[in-house]
């Protein structure tokens, strides 16, 4: 699916506080008409947006009706009033489900997507049918020490004036110092794998300015307050971990296990790095189908 083709299908939804953009896949999988199929809430982490699922999203779609937002300050979204922390962007996704009738949802989450993940989970728990998350903030580990420089020069106001040479063409996204670290492969990555992060960051006016207030709303603390939440947490949880990621170690991926009752095992992606449902989506595509039939057998 090209960024043509997966763009087309995006939409926008006013909410209490602005505007949320998120693009719409997926139909019923028996082909029935005006039957709704389970949805899937797919959440990016800080520099991306919704096209970083996409080839997850797009395997799918013939099981669920997959919403892949893009965040305030991300792709189509703008930060408009939206409140830029863990809670607030975990409130945005509760509002837009609402919006959308949705009651109950499979949440996707990676990077600090993983981290709202968390949060919603908690603090939405009835509209949570289950949990997926891969290499993403917990705990205490936000930021991360390898990105712990970016957040400390978001907070000193220097980020926004650095970040558009940065993502000023597909060639300077995949330098380590930009996203290339999280990818296993960055010369494999295309250029269209990664113009959809240059035309929202890069070339759109007001956008670094935006992340970097989106950053300065991420705090540990807010993670930390929700370990009680994630004790009580029973919906069922897939954690699917690149071993090979220089951000989120797996000894977090294992925290997760021995904290959420509804976790029971790490599923572990041999030499994956941080960015790997992009690089690698047919094996989180097929975890996913698997771990969805196993729920919904579980249920029954």
């Amino acid at each position: 699916m090209t960024p043509d083709q997966f763009f087309a299908h995006r939409r926008t939804i006013t909410l209490d506080r602005g505007d949320v953009a998120f693009v719409d896949l997926g139909s019923p999988s028996d082909g029935s008409a005006g039957e709704a199929p389970p949805a899937a809430l797919f959440v990016h982490g800080v520099f991306l947006n919704s096209w970083f699922w996409h080839g997850v999203a797009e395997r799918v779609a013939d099981l669920r009706r997959c919403i892949v937002v893009d965040l305030p300050g991300h792709g189509a979204t703008p930060v408009a009033d939206h409140e830029l922390t863990l809670p607030g962007l975990a409130h945005l996704l509760a509002e837009l489900c609402g919006k959308l009738g949705l009651t109950a949802v499979d949440v996707v989450g990676n990077d600090s997507g993983g981290a709202i993940s968390q949060v919603f989970a908690v603090n939405h728990t009835s509209l949570v049918r289950s949990l997926a998350l891969t290499n993403c903030d917990v705990h205490s580990d936000l930021p991360p020490d390898a990105f712990a420089a970016v957040v400390e020069a978001a907070h000193a106001g220097a980020l926004a004036e650095a970040v558009p040479p940065l993502f000023a063409t597909p060639r300077s996204v995949r330098l380590p110092s930009v996203l290339g670290m999280g990818y296993q492969d960055p010369a494999a990555m295309s250029d269209e794998d990664l113009l959809p992060y240059v035309e929202a960051v890069g070339r759109r006016a007001g956008a670094a300015e935006d992340i970097q207030r989106f950053l300065v709303g991420l705090r540990a603390d807010d993670l930390v307050a929700i370990e009680p939440g994630l004790k009580g947490l029973d919906a069922p949880t897939l954690l699917a971990w690149g071993t090979g990621d220089e951000f989120f170690d797996l000894k977090w991926a294992r925290w997760l296990r021995d904290t959420i009752p509804g976790a029971t095992e790490v599923v572990e992606i041999p030499d994956a790095k941080l960015f790997w449902p992009q690089e690698r989506p047919g094996e989180l595509a097929d975890l996913l189908r698997t771990f969805w039939a196993d729920e919904a057998q579980t249920a029954a």
